[in-house]
């Protein structure tokens, strides 16, 4: 996606998930939207949809370590639009202790990436 329609999504997404999402930002001409991990699956749900934006396909699950941090992890969704050509970056911060709601009733493809990102980083889901 061009850097010059990110601004146009990042509306779009607001408009659908409201106060669901706590930041966002437009970087490396993605909008990345930070949302409360405890509203992940609604916020993936309605983001597949929700006919204005139609994510749809799954593209990946991974995690970010910040030792520094309270919550200490980052996991972070990606998630295209075919049908729009955009793409947007999901993510969500978690603790070593409290799970992170499980998305794989939307998208199964989760399932492996979750494995991952608990066998790489102990992030439980």
């Amino acid at each position: 996606m061009s850097a010059d329609l990110a601004p146009q999504l990042a509306e779009e997404v607001r408009a659908a998930l409201g106060g669901a999402i706590l930041d966002s930002v437009i970087a490396y001409e993605e909008l990345t939207i930070l949302v409360d991990a405890a509203r992940i699956v609604e916020v993936v749900s309605r983001l597949r949809e929700d006919p204005a934006l139609r994510f749809v396909s799954f593209v990946d699950l991974c995690g970010a370590d910040y030792p520094g941090r309270e919550r200490r992890f980052d996991v972070v969704y990606h998630l295209l639009s075919p049908y729009k050509n955009r793409r947007i970056r999901i993510k969500a911060q978690a603790d070593e202790v409290t799970p992170v709601p499980s998305i794989i009733e939307v998208f199964p493809a989760a399932n492996w990436f979750a494995r991952e990102a608990y066998d790489l980083y102990g992030i439980l889901f």
